[in-house]
């Protein structure tokens, strides 16, 4: 259960339902997740979240699948379930196929299992992967 309650276009500020008119904007749709309306409640967050994920989550050097998966397999790590089915929502609509996310999971799994025994283990870094 979240702690606050999600605001309405009608209940925002009218700062708030500034940004909620650039994500709909931006995105090309109506609607605006449960996410942004929780963070309206401070709408100066919202604001500088807002901007900050336009410029991480926008055109760059990654393909924008590649920056939702990476996405999806933080989400993973910092068991945040909202985060996860957003994100591979929206990974889905660029184009990750089952297969992809499938490999994805794989992927993650073992990460997260490598990186456990080598963290138990205090495996030393190999002075050839040192920068």
């Amino acid at each position: 259960m979240a702690v606050l309650s999600p605001l309405t276009d009608e209940q925002a500020s009218p700062a708030a339902r500034a940004v909620f008119d650039d994500i709909r904007a931006t995105r090309g749709t109506d609607y605006v997740n449960n996410f942004w309306r929780l963070l309206a409640h401070d709408p100066d967050q919202l604001r500088a979240l807002w901007d900050r994920l336009k410029v991480v989550m926008g055109p760059g050097a990654l393909d924008p699948l590649v920056k939702e998966m990476i996405y999806i397999a933080v989400s993973a790590a910092n068991a945040c379930e909202y985060c996860a089915h957003s994100h591979t929502a929206s990974a889905r609509a660029k184009g990750m196929s089952d297969e992809m996310y499938a490999e994805l999971l794989a992927v993650i799994g073992l990460a997260s299992q490598t990186n456990a025994l080598a963290s138990a283990l205090q495996v030393p870094v190999d002075d050839a992967f040192k920068a």
